[in-house]
């Protein structure tokens, strides 16, 4: 008798086990499914103006030695200071990057270098300043140091100006909650659609805030453009009630 009881017991243990497993199935299940969201992005773009440039003047002279092309070198250095401050520049807006010295006779092919130009003695010079304007149209007058006999130098790359916009922390506040107004405009029309209501944040990702060019110019380097584009996209994920 007492093993027919025992038998009893456990099957109704049983029971009540795999009943009370069922029913936390069953809640698990129905919290998932009452457990609805919607993932939409929201963006914010501004044009934006430089508030930092910079401008490299590069420039060389030769000579059939060391002492006549650093004369010929001091002469064009002084005629960029002139034309710098003709453009309204002081002092404290340029600096000398470096200044390179090449002995043309100690090249593998020293043969054929002629003498009269043995040395040639490089030069950089970097202005730097928040005045943009100004500085670009000091670059758009550079040519006329060469009617002042300096020689100008560089390559396609490093020619010209860079402009930098360094004032991003003043745009965050107003973007972000720009683009969160917007993404919460896409939930509410998803969920209109759908037949449901937008609740709370479930999570959000702000993404990464970007600034390029305000036109995109192919093959042009963006630094090169004083009209910056600043670009974020939000990621938020709302939950959606009936």
């Amino acid at each position: 008798m007492n093993s027919i009881a025992t038998v009893i017991a456990s099957a109704v243990v049983a029971v009540g086990l795999a009943l009370a497993g069922w029913l936390a199935g069953q809640g698990l299940v129905e919290s998932r499914l009452g457990h609805r969201t919607v993932i939409v992005k929201g963006f914010s773009e501004r044009v934006v103006k430089a508030d930092i440039g910079f401008l490299p003047v590069r420039f060389n002279a030769v000579g059939p030695d060391l002492e006549s092309a650093r004369n010929a070198l001091e002469q064009s250095e002084q005629a960029v200071v002139a034309f710098l401050k003709s453009k309204g520049f002081s002092p404290d807006n340029w600096e000398v990057q470096y200044i390179r010295v090449e002995d043309r006779m100690a090249a593998y092919n020293a043969s054929t270098a002629p003498r009269a130009n043995r040395f040639v003695l490089s030069e950089d010079i970097i202005v730097r300043s928040d005045d943009v304007d100004k500085l670009s149209e000091a670059s758009r007058n550079i040519s006329d140091l060469v009617r002042d006999g300096v020689v100008l130098t560089s390559d396609q790359y490093n020619s010209g100006p860079s402009f930098i916009f360094t004032e991003l922390n003043d745009l965050k506040p107003e973007m972000l909650t720009e683009a969160t107004k917007r993404a919460r405009a896409a939930a509410e029309q998803f969920a209109r659609e759908s037949g449901a209501k937008v609740g709370s944040i479930f999570a959000a990702n702000q993404g990464l805030f970007t600034i390029g060019p305000a036109i995109a110019i192919p093959s042009e380097r963006p630094e090169k453009q004083v009209k910056k584009k600043v670009r974020v996209v939000t990621t938020i994920t709302y939950f959606l009630t009936d």
